[in-house]
């Protein structure tokens, strides 16, 4: 697969369900990365600099330069690394449906799993 040059890192944690989505995106798109771990209890001096309003994960640093936030990580590999597999259906019905069960798992899974590790 086509890949743009240039150092690819994903700061994540492995516990982290939106770490794994962009993961998985990365991995679809025969992207090469480095998987940088961060304690999110000690979270180091590069990490804070690389996302200093949020300061949580994941965060995708491509070619020196950082995003953060899944979501937009995920607009950010498709919109960069524009080959095949497509990370959302041509069709906007598709589309739809795949943002709709998107969103349930964020509000529901990932809401119940987090108030389950609290």
């Amino acid at each position: 697969m086509e890949e743009k040059k240039g150092e690819v890192v994903l700061f994540r944690t492995w516990a982290s369900p939106v770490c794994t989505r962009v993961e998985i995106a990365l991995k679809l798109k025969g992207i090469s990365y480095e998987y940088a771990e961060e304690d999110l209890t000690n979270k180091s001096e590069l990490f804070l600099s690389l996302n200093p309003v949020h300061k949580k994960v994941p965060v995708l640093v491509h070619n020196g330069k950082s995003i953060a936030e899944s979501l937009v990580i995920l607009e950010y590999i498709e919109e960069c690394w524009n080959t095949t597999p497509k990370l959302l259906p041509e069709d906007p019905y598709q589309r739809a449906k795949l943002r709709f069960w998107a969103n349930y798992y964020d509000q529901k899974v990932i809401r119940v799993l987090h108030a389950t590790w609290s």
